[in-house]
């Protein structure tokens, strides 16, 4: 039987609350336990203190079970309380001892509020995958946005445009073609994945005359990977493979740059797409949203990410429980 899945509270001032209640209201049957102050969540939310993730399964359907962390302050929405970031990175790493210990089947992360981390509490990482990579032990992790209609996976993320083509090594495009691949078969249950890759430049560079990243680069990875056995094509013009005759002929888009990743999953699907991480020793899982401390608290966050973060969370983890 799989373990329960560990919801994070992350930002205690954001829409995680809100959406935790929501998403349970809307998964009754989805074995799940809430990490956090049980003080943060709306009031008159429907929620049973548990001592032990396994004790969610004897929780009513609908009502939220918590695995209580008690913070430092009481958190209304839309408020930063710098008090209470050091409980924010705590849930984290609660939640991944619990994952790691095979106590939870996975992890899903309601989103953090970087800033208000490190303000609050010296947080040193760029974000949650680095942190969670941190406590894995591991040296490289993918971040994958997935949805029903697409799964893309963007090779460098976080830079500015201009510092692309520079960071954009072989090794670091084998690395991530590799542990996507790795993580397909582990965690989607795919026996051998169909990989596209597409190129840097405007129509693959077309032979190099719009660039030459696709034949010094992307090409003579792709070449070794496909010896081995891979089933990779490209490098494709990245503005004809995400129609939908396209997109039936392959499982997983590797992608450039943040922008060539996401904009076509969140033009597909924008409130369904889930960012998952692969190559860790766990399930993790998370909404592909922000804190929304603006709009917290006055019931307009709509669930529809963390519902689907949940779902797959947990058929990741049967996948590679099956396996």
């Amino acid at each position: 039987m799989l373990a329960p899945i560990a919801l994070t509270c992350g930002e205690p001032g954001g829409v995680g609350p809100e959406l935790a209640v929501a998403a349970r209201a809307a998964l009754p049957d989805l074995d799940m336990v809430w990490i956090g102050d049980p003080r943060h969540l709306p009031k008159g939310s429907a929620y049973q203190l548990v001592d032990a993730p396994h004790q969610a399964r004897e929780v009513p359907a609908g009502v939220l079970p918590v695995l209580a962390h008690p913070f430092a302050a009481e958190n209304p929405p839309g408020v930063l309380v710098p008090d209470n970031a050091r409980g924010v990175i705590e849930v984290i790493e609660r939640a991944v001892g619990l994952a790691m210990s095979g106590a939870v089947g996975g992890v899903c992360t309601a989103p953090l509020h970087k800033k208000a981390l490190k303000d609050g509490a010296g947080f040193a990482f760029p974000g949650h995958t680095e942190f969670l990579a941190h406590l894995a032990g591991v040296d490289r992790v993918v971040m994958m946005l997935a949805s029903p209609l697409l799964r893309v996976v963007p090779v460098t993320i976080h830079i500015p445009l201009s510092d692309v083509a520079a960071a954009l090594t072989p090794s670091l495009l084998e690395e991530t073609i590799r542990v996507t691949h790795a993580g397909l078969i582990r965690d989607c249950g795919l026996a051998r994945p169909r990989i596209a890759v597409a190129g840097l430049n405007p129509h693959a560079g077309e032979g190099g005359a719009m660039g030459d990243e696709e034949t010094r680069i992307i090409t003579p990875v792709l070449e070794r990977l496909r010896a081995e056995g891979m089933a990779i094509v490209g490098p494709m013009s990245a503005d004809t493979m995400f129609h939908a005759r396209a997109r039936a002929g392959y499982d997983v888009a590797i992608c450039m740059y943040h922008d060539q990743a996401l904009i076509p999953i969140k033009t597909l699907d924008f409130y369904g797409g889930v960012n998952v991480t692969l190559g860790l020793p766990f399930i993790r899982t998370s909404p592909d949203h922000g804190t929304a401390c603006d709009i917290a608290g006055r019931g307009l966050a709509r669930p529809d990410s963390m519902i689907a973060a949940l779902r797959l969370a947990r058929d990741m983890a049967l996948a590679r429980q099956a396996g």
